[in-house]
């Protein structure tokens, strides 16, 4: 493709865009939020529960001695606000309640992460040898303001100086609560005490499949070590840990709900399901921590629930290994992600609005990074092409000899200072940033509910047509970015095509790659086809800029010198080439002499 040729694909995906932003339907906006006049304002009021409390008998009640008037009561709710918390209570010590107050689901309501009796939490032990589940008990409630944080006390106060606590602490700001349990004056009979937390977790992005992919429990141990179940797949994942923990996380896409402990956890049990036929559960996680009893009778034990968005900022302050909740690929992708694009994409989200500008700047820095290596690359295939006459002269003459046509050929490369593997090298290092790209855009919270064009929401898929039945491995949609990335890539390869010696059916698979992609990322995000569409472009214009400064007459004219250069004897040879000579004579050898054993 020349120059005019790179021209004209621009200017035709400009149109494109200008159409669609100009005249494509505009996305619903989302609703207004109102703001909160007051932060950390405690309000309990008290609601009694729809269905009455399960009656006791007086037996029982007498077994658990002064513990026995906690078993009955009548449920209460305790709300607290913060900046970004909408927090409810329940009397019995746990939270019934939470919103993120400045995130919306999908459809636009306000975003639970516990709501409705989704999640469960119990605290079972044994008090005098007897089970007790400290979640089930009716406490008397006390709120207070101290400096900026709001501390809810949760107490069963009995006979003598005895008592069971548990107190939460809320910052004016911020997604972290602080927890402990206290035990004075009880007999916890059991070495551990169970903490219990079923977590139904209830959809809130477009896409139930992508947000299955990419919820699970991850866990990190009082050693150091983080690890997690597996994401992937419906059948159910369980894990059973016997070394210390020191948090577990039931991570969503964009969201985390976490349990932190100050000292450590004994050990637990996680396990993940999935129901295929229920579309409004992601999955159900079912976390059982064990929380040494002589932690809640001596000093109390301590926790932090996170319940907040998974953005690397944020997280990376939480705690020790937190930040490994956002799956950021393997290394080297991982360290692209987190010291570079990360950072290059947080600094231009200060200054700049919109997202599909922040991509196309993130693009174009990639670009002026990596433009010696395409310099490099492009100038490798160039020398190539120059050389392809002479290679189809040696391929004529050699016939089937195949060992004799790589020596020469070899030789040839050699003799005019050519590195075969020139072209291709810049491009295997130019890699691991587009790869690091693939796991970026998918969890970047920064994307969610943010539109660009006809994409409404540059986290998910963009759709321009529904279609009537659900194509195998492609999906029920049509991705328009896609179709453009797609589009673009055949040009790029054709373009590559014309000034590369690659025949046969490695030619061929240039042009199958990208459908595959089209395959592969219609139900990806937008926000990443798009990088790749707007990269293409770029690549045009990079290549034809290129070409002007590459002189094909005056790359010959060295090659040609480095040939006379090569037949006096004078000329110097790579250690590249010396080594990949020496292989190619050694595997030579070894042929012939296989072949003499086999006659033999």
């Amino acid at each position: 493709m020349d120059r005019n040729s790179a021209i004209g694909m621009t200017l035709i995906a400009v149109l494109l865009m200008v159409y669609f932003y100009f005249f494509s339907p505009s996305p619903t906006p989302p609703p207004v939020a109102k703001k909160s006049d007051s932060t950390a304002i405690a309000t309990t009021k008290q609601v009694e529960v729809a269905q009455a409390a399960a009656k006791i008998d007086s037996a029982t009640l007498q077994s658990y001695g002064s513990l026995g008037s906690f078993l009955q009561g009548t449920e209460q709710s305790t709300n607290i606000e913060n900046e970004e918390l909408k927090i409810q209570f329940s009397n019995q010590g746990y939270i019934s309640e939470l919103e993120l107050k400045k995130f919306k689901t999908y459809k636009q309501t306000p975003l639970y992460l516990i709501k409705d009796g989704n999640n469960q939490f119990n605290l079972k032990s044994q008090y005098d040898g007897k089970e007790i589940d400290l979640y089930k008990l009716f406490y008397s409630v006390e709120t207070k303001k101290q400096n900026d944080t709001t501390h809810v006390i949760f107490s069963a106060a009995l006979s003598g100086n005895a008592s069971i606590k548990h107190i939460y602490s809320i910052p004016a700001k911020g997604f972290v609560i602080n927890y402990s349990i206290e035990a004075n004056g009880i007999n916890l009979t059991s070495k551990n005490a169970s903490f219990n937390w079923r977590n139904d977790i209830a959809l809130q992005e477009k896409d139930i499949a992508d947000s299955r992919t990419k919820t699970t429990i991850n866990y990190y141990l009082s050693d150091g070590n983080f690890d997690g179940l597996a994401e992937t797949g419906t059948e159910a994942r369980e894990e059973v840990l016997a070394t210390p923990i020191k948090w577990v996380s039931v991570r969503q896409k964009f969201f985390i709900s976490s349990i932190i402990a100050h000292q450590s956890f004994a050990g637990g049990e996680l396990k993940l399901t999935t129901d295929p036929a229920d579309s409004s559960v992601v999955k159900t996680a079912k976390v059982e921590l064990f929380i040494p009893s002589t932690n809640i009778t001596a000093a109390g034990a301590q926790f932090h629930y996170y319940f907040g968005p998974n953005d690397f900022k944020i997280i990376s302050n939480v705690t020790e290994g937190f930040n490994e909740n956002l799956s950021l690929g393997w290394p080297p992708m991982s360290w692209i992600n987190r010291f570079v694009i990360i950072p290059i994409f947080k600094f231009l989200e200060t200054y700049i609005g919109n997202y599909g500008l922040i991509i196309v700047l993130l693009v174009l820095f990639v670009k002026i990074i990596l433009l010696p290596l395409s310099y490099s690359s492009y100038l490798g295939m160039a020398k190539m092409k120059l050389l392809k006459p002479e290679i189809d002269l040696l391929k004529e003459k050699n016939g089937d000899n195949m060992a004799q046509n790589q020596q020469d050929t070899m030789k040839l490369y050699r003799q005019a200072g050519v590195n075969p593997f020139s072209g291709c090298i810049p491009l295997l290092l130019q890699m691991p940033i587009l790869f690091a790209m693939f796991y970026f855009f998918p969890i970047s919270i920064e994307l969610r509910q943010k539109s660009f064009l006809w994409a409404e929401d540059l986290s998910t898929y963009d759709s321009i047509a529904s279609l009537p039945f659900e194509i195998p491995f492609y999906g029920d949609h049509v991705s328009l970015f896609v179709l453009l990335m797609t589009a673009s890539t055949i040009i790029y390869q054709w373009q590559n095509n014309q000034i590369s010696t690659v025949e046969g059916p490695m030619k061929t698979m240039g042009y199958i790659m990208p459908i595959v992609f089209l395959f592969v990322l219609n139900s990806f995000s937008a926000g990443l086809s798009f990088y790749y569409f707007v990269s293409n472009l770029i690549t045009f214009t990079q290549q034809a800029i290129i070409k002007r400064f590459v002189d094909e007459d005056k790359i010959k004219a060295i090659m040609e010198e480095n040939k006379k250069k090569a037949a006096t004897g004078t000329g110097t040879k790579s250690k590249f080439m010396t080594k990949l000579e020496e292989a190619m004579k050694a595997s030579e050898e070894a042929r012939k002499t296989s072949q003499a054993k086999k006659k033999k």
